[in-house]
């Protein structure tokens, strides 16, 4: 029998029997199995009473050795408690004791590293001053070298007389010298840099090191460095046979191929592309004539300024697709990047600021030259009827030029452009809707009917198209904001926009994005619908005018003579209908199949 179900803290004794009592044998014979359970149940208690007693007795056996042995652990702890004690009172007599010598001992310390610190500084002031007195000595041999040993010793004493007296008056002295030093050698040093010598530039490079002047070596490198690509544009502008677009594409040429040059010498000598990229900002900001002043001269020329700008700003796009790899595989972060993206495109913020401008002269002009407005009215609805396609097609176009000019940030412009297009467009419309309702009369007009058909159609086509525009340019300017952080609107924004433009369009796509606006070209909508009910009204005005003159003819036919009383008597053939009904009748013939092919 298992008895391990007993030693369960969760044991139930109920459950316990319905279990065992399971069992094939319990089923066969239920007496006989009761008493075998009980006998067994009897020997594990006497086992168990048993086991207990042993168990007690045994522990009463150890008991008093057990207090023997408590009793002696509790003396010896007393005894190493006593020990401890004894111990802290010596430690304390000795520090008390000995207090006085380590106090002395620390003095002398003390006195011995002041002593060894002033016999450094006496040493250092007398190679200060014979320093002093052999620098102008080897000034006059022009020797860069030694001077510049010199001066680093110099520095060195200068370092360990810090604290004397006249400390502010050898440091200016010292400065004055490496002033000097550095006049003599600015004219090899710029030769070094202009010719590219490796070993001359590393040469001065140490020197410069050595005297805390790297950074002021950096400058002269600068210097040079902007002064000949600069020179390099005013060759370039003086070609008189190119435009500025070859000038702009040929300089971003030479650019890029000084970079690569320029690398591994900023390698080789420097260790680091940082200088690089801060020439080159400066560079492209610095230009004489800068390219903002050979744009503006450019544009004079150009009747379209919009389109001569997105090819302008197509090289200036190339130039940074080629220049980024090539920097970010110097390891390079994103500051340092953007620093030069924003010279590179620097030239391109004015005329972004005015896109809108240049957006809405050149989709009016698209508009006229589609002459949707002809002499014949029937002929202006059917052009109009031709021209949604058109229309909607400038629409998308000025999309994509949006995209490539202003890589989005001008968004917020393009829609207000956008909205006066529109507007401009339906005004079309409403001029065709004026010269229907001038035109309408009471005699049947089937060309005037066919008209204001057509119109409807149109207009409910362009509701439509609008609307399908309007949720493409929602999903193409949230695809914007969504693209990496190195070709986004989060890092051309702050290039091409001023603080406040840049403010707006963050809170023109804000709204887009937590969906309190769904319709940006919502004003065309809410026109074109209220269009559309108008031009609903003028067609049913042009369809039921003739049926309301003969019902209001044919209400004064109806009599009640006598004739007409008596026509009870009369038998059915001989009832004849009369003229103004027949003409009601083919009033509405041709009206209802063509009445069902409104769209909106």
């Amino acid at each position: 029998m298992d008895i391990s179900a007993f030693s369960d803290d969760n044991f139930e004794v109920k459950e316990w029997i319905n279990r065992t009592f399971r069992s094939l044998e319990a089923q066969e014979n239920k007496n006989a199995f009761v008493n075998s359970m009980v006998k067994k149940l009897q020997l594990y208690v006497q086992q168990v009473n048993s086991t207990l007693e042993d168990t007690s007795q045994q522990v009463l056996h150890c008991l008093p050795r057990v207090m023997r042995d408590t009793e002696m652990l509790h003396h010896e702890a007393i005894f190493l408690q006593n020990k401890m004690q004894s111990i802290k009172e010596e430690i304390v007599k000795v520090e008390k004791d000995t207090g006085e010598s380590m106090a002395s001992l620390e003095r002398l310390d003390r006195m011995k590293t002041e002593l060894k610190t002033a016999k450094e500084a006496l040493h250092e002031a007398d190679n200060w001053i014979v320093l002093a007195t052999d620098i102008e000595e080897v000034f006059e041999s022009r020797n860069i070298d030694q001077i510049s040993s010199k001066i680093v010793s110099m520095q060195q004493s200068l370092n360990i007389l810090a604290n004397v007296i006249d400390y502010e008056e050898r440091k200016m002295q010292l400065e004055g010298l490496k002033n000097r030093l550095e006049a003599i050698a600015s004219p090899q040093l710029v030769e070094a840099f202009t010719s590219n010598s490796v070993e001359q530039s590393r040469r001065f490079v140490n020197i410069f090191s050595s005297m805390e002047r790297l950074p002021q070596l950096l400058k002269y490198y600068h210097k040079c460095q902007k002064g000949a690509l600069c020179q390099v544009w005013r060759r370039t502008v003086e070609e008189q046979d190119q435009n500025v677009m070859d000038w702009m594409n040929n300089f971003y040429d030479s650019l890029l191929l000084n970079w690569h040059q320029q690398v591994k010498w900023c390698q080789l000598v420097v260790g680091s592309v940082d200088t690089l990229i801060e020439v080159y900002a400066d560079v492209l900001v610095s230009l004489d004539p800068s390219f903002n002043t050979c744009i503006d001269a450019a544009l004079k020329q150009h009747d379209q300024p919009l389109f001569f700008l997105m090819e302008l700003k197509e090289v200036t796009k190339s130039f940074e697709s080629n220049l980024q790899p090539v920097v970010h595989s110097q390891g390079k972060d994103i500051e340092g990047w953007k620093k030069l993206l924003s010279a590179i495109y620097s030239p391109y913020s004015p005329y972004i600021s005015k896109y809108e401008t240049f957006e809405k002269s050149y989709m009016q002009n698209q508009l006229l030259a589609l002459k949707v407005t002809r002499d014949d009215l029937m002929d202006t609805v059917q052009g109009l009827s031709q021209s949604i396609s058109s229309v909607i097609s400038i629409a998308n176009e000025a999309k994509k030029r949006c995209l490539q000019f202003t890589e989005g940030v001008a968004f917020p412009g393009l829609v207000k452009a956008l909205l006066e297009y529109f507007h401009y467009y339906l005004e079309q419309y409403n001029y065709v809707l004026r010269q229907l309702q001038m035109q309408t009369s009471e005699q049947e007009d089937w060309n005037m009917f066919q008209m204001c058909l057509t119109l409807l159609q149109t207009v409910g086509d362009l509701l439509c198209e609008v609307k399908h525009f309007d949720c493409e340019l929602i999903q193409i300017i949230l695809e914007s904001c969504r693209k990496p952080k190195l070709s986004g609107l989060c890092i051309y924004a702050p290039i091409l926009l001023s603080d406040t433009t840049e403010q707006e369009l963050n809170k023109f796509i804000e709204v887009l994005q937590n969906g309190s606006q769904t319709s940006l070209l919502e004003s065309i909508t809410t026109t074109m619908e209220k269009l559309c009910r108008d031009v609903h009204f003028t067609t049913y005005q042009v369809i039921f005018a003739p049926i309301s003159i003969q019902l209001d003819s044919a209400k004064y036919k109806w009599s009640t003579d006598s004739k007409v009383q008596n026509v009870c008597d009369m038998p059915d053939y001989s009832f004849a209908p009369q003229e103004y009904i027949t003409q009601i009748l083919m009033l509405t013939d041709w009206r209802i199949p063509n009445d069902t092919t409104s769209a909106s």
